[in-house]
């Protein structure tokens, strides 16, 4: 009988030498069945995990700064580092520090809802990265699109606009037509389908190999076969370990790309 696919998303009593072979885990280990439906709405188990990550950030930075002191306490230190590192280390880095202090709270809130989302991957029970469904990572990059599109046009003007948008500059010469297509193309069509395929992309593959290792792990542990599946669980780990670094680095970068098309559109055009 198959396991609740909830859970593990494969046939619990398959395993080496049963005369079964190995279902690697596809595309069904990223589906759920709705959790509830209301009003027909059906809210699942990654739109649980994305409405408790926002929770957790807001819980933790309220926690963190609702009676500040002039001498912190830990969780103040906490939250004051890591709100410190996303404005020094990537909005005053990229923006500077007079144009980007007033986009700090969104580049924070961005970074850490990222980040936790991509940190369910590795909490068991949760075990899912919301960030593998490109609808999270497409909605989020549409977020900063928008932003990016209106500051472009409210800085410059509408011609000034269209000209920082399409690279327009007349010193190019004869190819100047070609550089405004592709320059068109380049950040109105391909730079929000990156920016969000970016994260998506390496979070989906990351937790398919999880899951694939893990259930190898499973499936091999049988008879002579326990000697690979200790090889594979080691594997499980090791890619844990990888993931830990991953999830931080992609919230990183996806930060880093909207504070860099912020300051794009906040640029004066040459």
């Amino acid at each position: 009988m198959s396991a609740d696919p909830q859970m593990l998303a494969f046939e619990a009593d398959c395993q080496l030498f049963t005369g079964c072979g190995f279902n690697a885990p596809g595309l069904h280990t990223f589906m759920y069945e709705p959790l509830f439906t209301v009003g027909g709405f059906e809210f699942d188990k990654p739109m649980l995990l994305a409405f408790v990550s926002s929770l957790v950030v807001v819980g933790f930075f309220w926690a963190a700064f609702s009676k500040p002191k002039v001498v912190p306490g830990k969780l103040q230190m906490v939250g004051e580092a890591g709100y410190d590192f996303v404005r020094r280390g990537v909005v005053y880095e990229i923006i500077g520090k007079k144009d980007g202090e007033k986009y700090v709270p969104l580049m924070v809130s961005l970074f850490f809802f990222i980040w936790i989302m991509n940190l369910w991957s590795i909490i068991p029970v949760a075990q899912f990265p919301v960030t593998s469904l490109i609808a999270y990572p497409a909605g989020l990059a549409l977020l900063v699109y928008f932003l990016w599109v209106g500051l472009t046009f409210k800085k410059h003007g509408f011609v000034g606009g269209w000209k920082n948008i399409t690279g327009y500059n007349k010193e190019l010469g004869p190819i100047l037509p070609l550089v405004v297509v592709l320059e068109f193309f380049s950040n109105l069509v391909i730079r929000p389908f990156t920016h969000a395929v970016r994260l998506f992309a390496n979070m989906f593959a990351g937790h398919l190999l999880i899951v694939m290792f893990t259930v190898a792990s499973w499936y091999l542990l049988n008879g002579i076969g326990v000697l690979y599946a200790g090889t594979s669980f080691l594997l499980v780990m090791v890619m844990i370990v990888f993931e830990l670094f991953i999830q931080a680095v992609q919230a990183y970068v996806f930060v880093l790309l909207a504070s860099s098309y912020i300051q794009g559109a906040l640029s004066e055009h040459h």
